[in-house]
């Protein structure tokens, strides 16, 4: 029995001041009778493989344990009816295992757990359960897309639903990516959208593929057919530039029209395209309406076309701007972005445990864009389904329970949703006649700190309470110890040395309970950097800074305020351990900004202001006042200086006639002045501006003042930059620069023009005109003249200009240069001399002097060259003037004159002088070629150079093996006659690289090089029957079968007519001036087929050479039996045949299968 007392003391023991003030919020122990908790659950949009069996999870406490009930789709779910669905024991947790041919789609739904014991029912969130699918793609047979070039062009893509979204990519008919580019994009939506479309873009097909969570799906390719007002021609490639297509202002194709709208939650990503069409392809640009970009946060991707803000949060909202560009204009598009985010818990409702008769208060708040919705509930049903409880309120977020009952112990649940989700928590009320408080508690204080430890306790009889430090009882005796009647300890000043162990130990007659305390004392936080007053500069930087020492057992936490409300760091403001940077700060950065740290014991803080130091803002309130016929006075009233001392004031003015709306500067004046008198033109309809000006910058401007006119007077202003310009050799144009516009003074500006010839006593003549040119028409040729002007309008004269000299224009030289010779020649230059022409002949000002020259021939008779007439200008004016002509070509023979020229023509030429230019070094051979015509014999062959530059001497060879071990460079010299070369190689496999020059006396041209081919028995056998592609051949060949036709033809021919018959019969000439016969009369061939080819013989390389002759089939009466690779053969054949019958009886041509041929040649 005593036992049992005593273990209910210690149970009772932690009663304390918790109960006297009736409500508290507790983790309760799983010991006590409690309302279950739902500690686990699956997530709220689960999706399982339907491979494998579906597991949805709902784990939950309390006592006694609960037993767990399903709902799906709202309705009771019978898990005996469903042999398939299974709850694990002692747990919710559903296993359902897919199998026997069911369909995984049909346990699709919203399940929904429920956890419940005698104290109330805890309910789970609702658990979206899905099946993964494959999405199916519809194969539609696509059409073929017709467009013209230059249009945009839309490829929608439209793959199945599915979740996730899938990731869009396009293809083309090989199988490869289509990139993006300026032209092409790849819209948010997954279509392909071409900003205009071009002929290159029909070469391939263009499929759009979806990467599911599994597979990759593709859709049917389009096929493009691009329409062009100009088709070229099939053979020629189509450039992918597009051609005679109009040039477009841009438009958008995505998003379309000029304002949209997209919502995005707080702390994800925004990613808005723009896409425009229109040619040439528009350059994209973004920008914020009320702001800059977010710098840090914004990524611009594709070209500038997709703006990427990671993390959006509340202050980015706002209308974001995508402009497209192109030469043709632009247009715009407003994006308006609403930041919005899901509940998220401010007060999430907390387990209650109670005493009878006290009241409870159950929280429950959350944040969320839209505002979230508060449903509150009772043991898994709405509370107001259930019967009224007059001691039950809900007043938005708050349920209230008044004088509390034994029978009032439930789970309620509070769900806060909007549009983007919602939040369920549960919290149960207990109502308990007994509590257990906290055992074996750590308390902590800051030194020189007031502290308290708690002892609750409960017992019947009441219990006596003392406390107990080091063995020693404390707090009865005073000091710095006091103790209360309710168990509570009381230190006034807590020292280092009062840290430790404290027992509280509460006892009557039916026994002892004891529990203890410790105490730990902190060393108190102290600033020993605080921030300081700042003044910044619009857009610099500021900083401030916060530096704490404090005890290193307790960690720290700092916070920064802005006049006295929590700071929003967001993505531009920077917090570092011991400082907050500002960069970039404005006028809304002003104000006190506090550091505050905090440790779980104590608080710091410490403040500064920011002044922001800005461009003045503008004055307003522009008045004119006292005006004269050149002044007016403005006076204003200067704006705030915005903590920066007004310097200046500056003063525009703009007028409504000349340049309406471009305002210009007129005068600036001191800073501690808004009243000034300004200096003004004639006749100019005024209107004013001023822009204050202070350390930090400009302000912007002022609102313009009210107009003002002066009146009009005679010019003041002198025109500028006066000439006299000789256009025809009887003319002169005296031209000169307008005034300003403002320099007017007066309507209807014109300009009085005077001149005379310099060095005359004539009179000034003069004449009125409204141009900026006047031609006098009766001058001399090339004559100077006094000029000078001044401006005249309604008013009057203005002042004169000063005399400027002007020629009138220049004539044709009359004179050439004489004395022309060329000395010190070489093989590439020539230097020239003549003698001047008089400077009267030249009727103008020397330009230059120019040699008009050009290759006659060259020195090498056969050579032929090209006598294209080139010239050189010289610039000298000395009295032995010179030049060289450089760029000739070596070994010719020039011809050249020369001209004088002035600025307008050029003079009569002088005689024709030739000259000789030296030897020089050869050009390149025009070919030179590297040939393999047996397996182990190269050959080599080149022709002369196109420029010999001299006298050929002949030519140099070198070569070396290039793969394997590279040899020593072997040189042959060749005589100038030897075009070819063969070589035998030990090595088919070797490979060599050629070298060739040609000679002169002077020396080595340019060497051209070429390598050996590679050696390939394919090769090698290609070229041994190469003989069956030849045309001689091919003839030979046709002249045979067509040779043996004709004789089957004459033999049945002679077979009908009754045998053979000699052919003598038909002729005129004896017998024996015939060719050898058959006693029968007909032709014996086989002599002459058994000739050998005399015109062939073996080269010393093994290979047949053919010995050059000419074509044989020119002249049939004079072959000379050679046997060519033209065909020769059958006029040899034919010509000897024609001889015979002509030296026998001339009558059998017609007949004559041998004249047959002879005509068929």
């Amino acid at each position: 029995m005593l036992s049992l007392v005593l273990k209910l003391a210690l149970a009772e023991l932690t009663i304390s001041l918790l109960l006297s003030r009736g409500i508290y919020a507790i983790e309760v122990p799983l010991d006590l009778r409690q309302p279950p908790t739902i500690i686990k659950q699956s997530v709220k949009n689960h999706i399982v493989d339907p491979r494998d069996s579906a597991v949805v999870e709902c784990e939950a406490k309390g006592n006694p344990t609960p037993t767990f009930s399903w709902r799906r789709n709202g309705r009771l779910f019978q898990l005996g009816r469903d042999p398939r669905v299974t709850m694990r024991r002692r747990s919710g947790t559903l296993d359902i295992a897919f199998y026997s041919g069911l369909a995984p789609e049909d346990y699709e739904g919203e399940y929904q757990c429920f956890a419940t014991n005698i104290f109330g029912t805890a309910v789970s969130n609702k658990i979206l359960l899905r099946v993964f699918k494959s999405p199916v793609w519809r194969r539609d047979i696509l059409e073929p897309v017709v467009i013209n070039q230059g249009l945009p062009l839309i490829l929608p893509c439209n793959p199945p639903p599915f979740f996730p979204e899938p990731h869009i990519f396009w293809m083309n008919n090989i199988m490869m990516p289509i990139l993006e580019d300026r032209r092409v994009s790849l819209g948010l939506n997954g279509d392909l959208y071409f900003s205009h479309v071009l002929v290159s873009d029909s070469w391939t097909s263009y499929s759009c593929n979806a990467r599911f969570a599994q597979t990759i799906q593709q859709k049917n390719p389009y096929t493009l057919k691009v329409l062009t007002s100009e088709c070229p021609p099939a053979t020629l490639p189509v450039p992918p530039t597009a051609r005679n297509v109009a040039e477009k202002v841009p438009s958008f194709l995505s998003p379309p029209g000029t304002v949209s709208s997209k919502v995005v939650l707080r702390g994800e990503q925004l990613v808005l395209k723009c896409i425009a069409s229109g040619y040439p392809t528009p350059v994209i640009r973004w920008s914020k309406m009320d702001g800059d970009l977010p710098t840090r946060k914004v990524k611009l991707e594709d070209f500038g076309k997709t703006l990427r803000i990671m993390s959006m949060s509340d202050e980015n909202s706002g209308e974001y701007v995508c402009t497209a560009t192109n030469r043709m204009g632009f247009v715009s598009h407003t994006v308006v972005v609403h930041v919005q985010a899901p509940p998220s818990w401010v007060n999430k409702p907390t387990n209650l445990v109670l005493t009878a008769e006290k009241n409870g208060r159950l929280l429950c708040r959350a944040n969320g864009v839209p505002k979230a919705t508060i449903q509150w509930m009772v043991n898994g049903e709405p509370i107001d389904s259930r019967l009224p409880n007059p001691r039950r309120q809900v007043v938005g977020d708050t349920l209230t329970l008044n004088s509390i009952q034994m029978g009032d112990s439930a789970v309620y649940q509070c769900n806060a949703s909007n549009d983007h989700g919602y939040l369920l928590a549960n919290a149960f009320i207990k109502v308990a006649p007994r509590m257990v408080g906290l055992r074996n508690q750590v308390v902590k204080v800051i030194e020189s700190n007031r502290t308290i430890l708690y002892c609750p306790f409960f017992g019947s009889p009441l219990p006596e309470l003392r406390w107990v430090k080091d063995g020693l009882t404390v707090g009865v005796d005073g000091g710095p110890y006091r103790s209360y009647p309710n168990g509570t300890l009381e230190i006034r000043r807590a020292r280092i040395n009062d840290q430790g162990s404290y027992s509280c130990v509460a006892s009557n007659f039916l026994g002892r309970a004891e529990n203890h305390v410790h105490l730990e004392v902190k060393e108190p936080t102290r600033m020993i950097r605080p921030p300081e007053h700042l003044r910044a500069i619009r857009g610099s930087m500021a900083r401030f800074e916060c530096k704490v020492k404090h005890d290193f057992s307790l960690p720290v936490t700092v916070s920064w305020l802005k006049n006295g409300r929590h700071l929003s760091l967001g993505w531009r403001l920077r917090r570092e351990d011991d400082s907050l940077t500002i960069p970039n700060v404005h006028r809304e950065d002003e104000g006190n900004y506090s550091c505050v740290v905090r440790t779980e014991l104590d608080r710091v803080s410490a403040s500064a202001r920011l002044i922001i130091l800005d461009q003045p803002d503008p004055p307003t309130d522009l008045e004119l006042s006292d005006p004269t016929e050149r002044t007016v006075r403005l006076t204003w009233v200067p704006g705030y200086d915005n903590r920066s001392p007004i310097k200046e004031f500056l003063v525009q003015y703009e007028e409504d006639y000349w340049e309406p709306g471009w305002w210009k500067n007129l005068s600036s004046y001191p800073g501690n002045l808004n009243s000034v008198i300004l200096p003004l033109k004639p006749f100019i309809n005024y209107r004013f501006r001023v822009f204050a000006v202070n350390a930090i910058g400009r302000s912007l401007p002022s609102r313009p003042s009210q107009r003002y006119q002066t009146s009009g007077a005679a010019p003041d202003a002198i025109p500028t930059n006066i000439r006299g310009v000789g256009t025809w050799k009887t003319r002169m144009d005296i031209r000169w620069d307008a005034l300003q516009d403002t320099e007017r003074n007066g309507p209807r500006l014109r300009y009085l023009v005077w001149w005379r010839r310099r060095d005359s006593r004539e009179e000034w003549k003069n004449a009125t005109t409204y141009w900026l040119r006047y031609t006098i028409y009766d001058a001399d040729t090339f004559t100077p003249y006094e000029i000078k002007l001044q401006a005249v309008n309604d008013f009057g004269l203005g002042p004169e200009s000063n005399i400027v000299i002007g020629y009138s224009g220049e004539d044709r030289p009359i004179a050439a240069p004489t004395d022309v010779h060329v000395s010190q020649t070489d093989s590439t230059m020539a230097t020239v001399h003549w003698t001047p022409v008089p400077y009267k002949t030249i009727m103008g000002n020397v330009k230059e002097y120019k040699a008009y020259y050009w290759r006659e021939s060259s020195q090498l008779k056969w050579l032929g060259v090209s006598r294209e007439k080139k010239s050189k200008g010289f610039d000298s004016t000395n009295s032995h003037p010179m030049g060289v002509l450089t760029g000739l070509i070596p070994y010719s023979n020039y011809k050249m004159y020369m001209v004088v020229a002035n600025n307008r023509y050029e003079g009569p030429p002088s005689s024709i002088i030739e000259f000789q230019t030296t030897e020089g070094v050869p050009a390149r051979p025009r070919y030179f070629r590297v040939q393999q015509r047996h397996m182990d014999t190269l050959y080599l062959d080149w022709d002369r150079p196109a420029e010999p530059n001299g006298i050929l001497t002949g030519y140099t060879l070198k070569y070396q093996v290039v793969n394997g071990t590279r040899g020593a460079r072997t040189q042959l010299d060749f005589p100038p006659n030897t075009t070819y070369y063969s070589m035998h190689r030990p090595d088919r496999y070797t490979r060599y690289r050629f070298s060739l020059a040609a000679r002169t006396q002077l020396g080595i041209g340019e060497f051209t090089m070429e390598d050996s081919p590679l050696f390939t028995t394919e090769a090698f056998t290609r070229e041994q029957v190469d003989i069956a592609t030849q045309g001689w051949f091919i003839g030979l060949m046709c002249a045979i079968a067509l040779l043996v036709v004709i004789l089957l033809i004459v033999c049945f021919i002679k077979k009908s007519r009754g045998g053979k018959y000699p052919v003598r019969d038909k002729k005129d000439l004896p017998l024996d001036s015939l060719e050898p016969k058959d006693q029968d009369g007909s032709f014996d061939y086989s002599e002459e087929d058994n000739k050998p080819l005399r015109s062939s013989q073996i080269s010393l390389d093994g290979m047949v050479k053919m010995q050059d002759s000419d074509d044989s089939l020119v002249d049939y009466d004079g072959g000379d039996g050679q046997f060519n690779e033209d065909g020769s053969f059958i006029g040899q054949y034919a010509g000897k045949k024609d001889r015979d019958d002509n030296e026998g009886n001339l009558s059998s041509e017609a007949t004559s299968p041998m004249n047959a041929i002879y005509s068929l040649a």
